[in-house]
């Protein structure tokens, strides 16, 4: 157990990690910053928080691991403004979905005080803040944890073993692996569903009423914060321009065997993508 662990800038993620380690005994002390005093209010009336702060400097003191959660823009500027007041030995991790820049700067961020181990949480929703959060969030869900070259050893174990004890199940991958890995599996939906959302509004909008689950739950994730994508979204550009060319290419090869009335390359296509659906492990 941790003698107390920080969260800054809380929403979603931040706020499961805080009452997950409250219930599942991983610190004995979780304290929130927030930038917002009407945010700080309300989270110091929750069971879950031992105390709120008015300051960033004030919220890392004697703080065993900092976990900032903001947008992966925020990162890396909040964990220099905290370098200065984190006690020595402590740990610093994140919650974004981006890694690589993060990962190359963060060390440098937090100085030799310190050390940053980066992580990513897959658990989350269309919902955002730290209302919306649940202790269960991480139950089952993957989180990696990308250390570099020069990340000490016993850091990163330490950063792995808190998400385990938040019922996540880590891989360790490289910061750029990751950034390649997401931009398939996540950001690439996200894409598809908002823009797909997008192309229907320009249709007659009475359609949407007819709707049945097939579309809502394509398109259950385009309910997102767009403001937080387009972070995402910047931050990933590269991996994500890659993933959205061959998805291009799967496109317009079924586009073309459609219009060719080849429909057995249809159907062979349409196979094969719910032979990857059918392989998905079971949700936890």
């Amino acid at each position: 157990m941790l003698e107390q662990i920080t969260i800054l800038a809380p929403g979603l993620v931040g706020g499961s990690v805080a009452r997950a380690a409250k219930s599942r005994g991983a610190a004995r002390r979780v304290v929130v910053w927030a930038r917002r005093p009407e945010t700080r209010l309300a989270i110091g009336e929750q069971p879950w928080c031992s105390a709120t702060c008015e300051t960033l400097q004030e919220a890392v003191k004697g703080a065993d691991l900092v976990v900032i959660a903001a947008p992966v823009d925020r990162i890396v500027p909040l964990a220099r403004e905290a370098a200065p007041h984190l006690e020595a030995g402590a740990l610093v991790t994140d919650v974004g979905s981006v890694k690589g820049a993060i990962c190359r700067q963060g060390p440098e961020a937090v100085g030799r005080r310190a050390h940053f181990v980066g992580s990513h949480p897959m658990a989350g929703s269309e919902k955002t803040g730290w209302e919306n959060g649940t202790a269960d969030l991480f139950e089952g869900r993957t989180c990696f944890v990308t250390p570099i070259a020069a990340t000490p050893e016993d850091a990163a174990a330490k950063v792995v073993r808190f998400w385990r004890d938040l019922g996540a199940e880590v891989v360790t991958v490289d910061p750029d692996k990751h950034d390649e890995i997401v931009a398939h599996i996540s950001h690439l939906p996200q894409v598809v569903a908002s823009s797909l959302c997008a192309f229907l509004s320009t249709c007659d909008h009475s359609w949407r009423n007819f709707a049945g689950a097939g579309l809502r739950d394509t398109t259950r994730i385009a309910a997102s914060d767009p403001k937080l994508w387009r972070t995402i979204l910047e931050e990933n550009r590269d991996e994500v321009l890659r993933a959205l060319r061959r998805f291009e290419d799967e496109l317009h090869a079924l586009k073309a065997a459609l219009a060719n009335r080849d429909f057995v390359e249809v159907a062979a296509r349409m196979e094969r993508g719910r032979e990857y659906r059918n392989r998905f492990r079971p949700p936890p």
